[in-house]
């Protein structure tokens, strides 16, 4: 376990979001100016929304996301104003607090993951991610990342795809093989 700094926690979790009450956190009145600006963008979106059938009224189309979306923006706004008002935290910092590394790390891997996974396929993207985040989060001798790794993508592989028999990009595994083996190994090795 890492050392717990202090300063700024005492080692339990923070069960008020936002950190302290009366302070904002670094990156906070941003992510609510974002949030603002998304909303705008959204209610813009709802109101375009045309009913091809006759006038746009309470029954129209875009009545409930109008509705919905304004609500947003009237939510984001408050929260903008409530959040502009507090001083900010000088404890913490964006790179130690709120934004860690590994956090950089991990979002860099998801997007990879999600690129190379049509290509490769789903086992060795699988299997390239888990050992990467096991090792990385574990920290533990390669032996044991790689049991706890590809152990845990066998029972994944068994439970999404012959169980539930959801489909996967294959990839360079030639999975369908595989299946086809074990099938014949349950059905006695009985050729057809």
């Amino acid at each position: 376990m890492e050392h717990i700094d202090p300063e700024h926690h005492d080692g339990t979790s923070d069960a008020t979001p936002g950190g302290e009450v009366d302070k904002r956190r670094p990156g906070e009145l941003f992510f609510a100016a974002f949030l603002l600006i998304a909303s705008l963008f959204l209610l813009w979106s709802a109101y375009g929304i045309e009913n091809p059938f006759g006038p746009n009224g309470f029954s129209s189309p875009r009545s409930i996301p109008l509705a919905t979306t304004a609500v947003m923006v009237f939510s984001s706004a408050l929260v903008l104003l409530k959040t502009a008002r507090l001083p900010l935290d000088r404890a913490e910092t964006i790179a130690k607090d709120i934004l860690p590394p590994v956090v950089l790390v991990f979002a860099m891997f998801l997007v990879l993951y999600g690129i190379v996974l049509r290509p490769l396929g789903f086992l060795p993207t699988s299997a390239l991610f888990l050992i990467a985040a096991i090792k990385i989060l574990a920290k533990r001798n390669w032996v044991w990342t790689l049991t706890v790794s590809l152990g845990s993508l066998v029972v994944i592989w068994l439970i999404f795809r012959i169980v539930f028999s959801v489909l996967m990009p294959a990839g360079i595994v030639p999975e369908a093989e595989f299946i086809q083996f074990f099938r014949g190994l349950s059905n006695g090795g009985a050729e057809q």
